[in-house]
Formats: C-alpha cells, sequence, structure tokens
C-alpha cells in the first residue's frame, strides 16, 4: 500500500520514523496517516483488496480501522500540489472518497526507508513541519500537530531550516500570520503526555520567528 506511487506517510508517525533506528520515542501516534495524491489516486485504490487486517470505517470511509487492537488506524488524506494551502475539497469516490487538505500541497517526496520488508516514503521534512503550523486545527488535535511540528524541529538540520524559511517566503500573508501565529503558541504550550516536552526548546522555537521575522517575513 505504502509503495503506491506518490504515496507518503505524512502525519504524526513521520517524526519517530525519522529518528535515527527509527526509535518511535518522539511521538505516541493515534493513527497512521496516509498521504495520497489526487493524480495517484486510482493506482493506490487498486491496492485496497491487499489490506486484509483493515476493514473501512462505516461512518468515514477514508478512515480503515484494524482487526486487530496492535496495529494503528489508517487515515486516507488527498494531495494536491496546485491546491492553495488554505483550501481545502473532497474528491469524491464510492469507495475510497479523500478531503484533499490544502496545507499537503507543501509536502514533497522526501526519504525513502525500508520498514518491515517494504519501502516508505517520506515527505521532506521541512514542508510537512510548515504544513502542521499553516494548518488551523484547534483544540486538542491543534496543540498535538504544534507538537508534531516541534518533533520535528528537535530533528531539523540548518538545510532543513533553509528550506523551511523559503517554502514559508512563498505563503499567502494570511498564511504567513497562521505560521507565525502557531510558533507563537508553541512557545507557551506546556508538556503533553506522549509528545515532546516544548519548554527545553522554547529558544529554538524563539530563534525560529526571529529569523523569518529578520527576513522581512513577519505577517
Amino acid at each position: 500500500m505504502l509503495e503506491a506511487p506518490g504515496t507518503l506517510v505524512v502525519g504524526s508517525e513521520v517524526p519517530n520514523l525519522l529518528e535515527p533506528g527509527f526509535a518511535a520515542t518522539l511521538v505516541v501516534s493515534q493513527d497512521l496517516d496516509i498521504g495520497v495524491p489526487v493524480d495517484g489516486h486510482a493506482a493506490l485504490k487498486e491496492r485496497l483488496p491487499g489490506l486484509r487486517e483493515f476493514e473501512p470505517s462505516a461512518d468515514e470511509p477514508s478512515v480503515w480501522t484494524p482487526r486487530s487492537p496492535d496495529l494503528l488506524e489508517l487515515n486516507f488524506v488527498g494531495m494536491d500540489s496546485k491546491q492553495d494551502p488554505a483550501e481545502a475539497y473532497v474528491l469524491e469516490d464510492d469507495r475510497l472518497p479523500l478531503l484533499v487538505f490544502g496545507g499537503l500541497a507543501l509536502l514533497s517526496p522526501g526519504p525513502q526507508i525500508e520498514l518491515e520488508g517494504g519501502m516508505v516514503r517520506l515527505p521532506r521534512l521541512a514542508g510537512l513541519c510548515l504544513e502542521k503550523l499553516v494548518t488551523g486545527r484547534t483544540g486538542e488535535k491543534g496543540e498535538r500537530d504544534l507538537l508534531v511540528a516541534l518533533a520535528l524541529l528537535t530533528l531539523a538540520r540548518p538545510a532543513d531550516l533553509e528550506e523551511l524559511e523559503g517554502l514559508y517566503r512563498r505563503l499567502k500573508p494570511e498564511a504567513r500570520h497562521a505560521v507565525f501565529a502557531h510558533l507563537t503558541i508553541l512557545s507557551l504550550l506546556g508538556p503533553r503526555d506522549g509528545m515532546p516536552d516544548p519548554r527545553p526548546w522554547r529558544n529554538e522555537v524563539g530563534a525560529l520567528l526571529r529569523r523569518l521575522e529578520a527576513q522581512g517575513q513577519k505577517p
């Protein structure tokens, strides 16, 4: 399934998979988000019969629930590189409809890793981090997204931060405002179970805010 053309793991599992040795110590995931490019939707649908340990949710067919408690729920989401990051739409389908999130347009294919005998493609760190910062979720889900962004920042190299800055500069003013606001919120968050503790990283978050502002990119 994860080897379908263009398919990426896009959710909170990514920081765990980017850790050396796939240590999986950064984020306790609630599900596995699978990004499906809209032009690769048909190819991925052909692989659905291989999901023998899962079944589509009666309420949400883009969510596949595991038959075993040892497996994560699968959440299929759409990616459209031509989409405005502030918008979303539904790709209608009788078997696998997808909500196409605009923020996922910021993602591009990154490293490919071998996992459980198969090859899994991850997004580039900068794009996924920015997607988590630009997306306007609220409440617990919004805070978890910000802490996933923090987990990615703890793994970021200087080149990743330069790439993030370049992507940020291409955003529309309202999207840049969302990123700046969410980084500010992240700098104030307290710890949550199963997520990285933001308190030791407040200086780094503040440095990123100042870096964006210094380049004349504060909204």
